[in-house]
């Protein structure tokens, strides 16, 4: 089967994000940095790639230039399995950066995140119809939030604890 990898464009800033994105995330690492030589087309010896992997998912970083920049069409969506989780990766990933609503953030480097609960869909659109009703409160109640709020979310949907 092929392996599927993620490349991410960055104008110069590919080594800092893959050391900022290492530093995160648990179970990481940098690969492989290379350079770009002689042939260019940017000055040999600066950095070309950075091959990363965070958690077990492939990344490449690589200085293209200013050509492209990310937006939210494309997105990382981190599964936290507790509401101490979702503060630790809204608060490091959002640093420097700008937070959206309903767990959307862009960290200092404009790429986007989605920092969720485990079980958020369940949670805001269940298919049960005696729970549609607590759905659609979670729901409206997360379309207000910006760091998701998993107590005020199932407070929201009539869940208790």
């Amino acid at each position: 089967m092929p392996k599927i990898a993620s490349s991410l464009w960055f104008d110069t800033q590919g080594e800092q994000a893959a050391e900022f994105y290492v530093s995160v995330f648990p179970n990481s690492r940098i690969r492989n940095i290379t350079y770009y030589g002689e042939a260019g087309p940017r000055a040999a010896g600066t950095v070309l790639t950075v091959d990363f992997v965070l958690d077990g998912a492939d990344f490449t970083a690589i200085n293209g230039g200013p050509q492209f920049t990310f937006d939210e069409a494309v997105s990382f969506v981190v599964v936290c399995a507790d509401q101490a989780e979702i503060d630790y990766y809204w608060d490091t990933l959002s640093g420097g950066g700008e937070e959206g609503p309903c767990g959307w953030l862009k960290d200092r480097y404009g790429l986007s995140w989605q920092v969720v609960p485990a079980g958020i869909d369940e949670l805001v659109s269940s298919r049960d119809q005696a729970n549609q009703e607590g759905s659609q409160r979670a729901m409206k109640a997360m379309m207000g939030m910006k760091k998701i709020d998993i107590a005020a979310l199932r407070a929201a949907a009539g869940l208790t604890s």
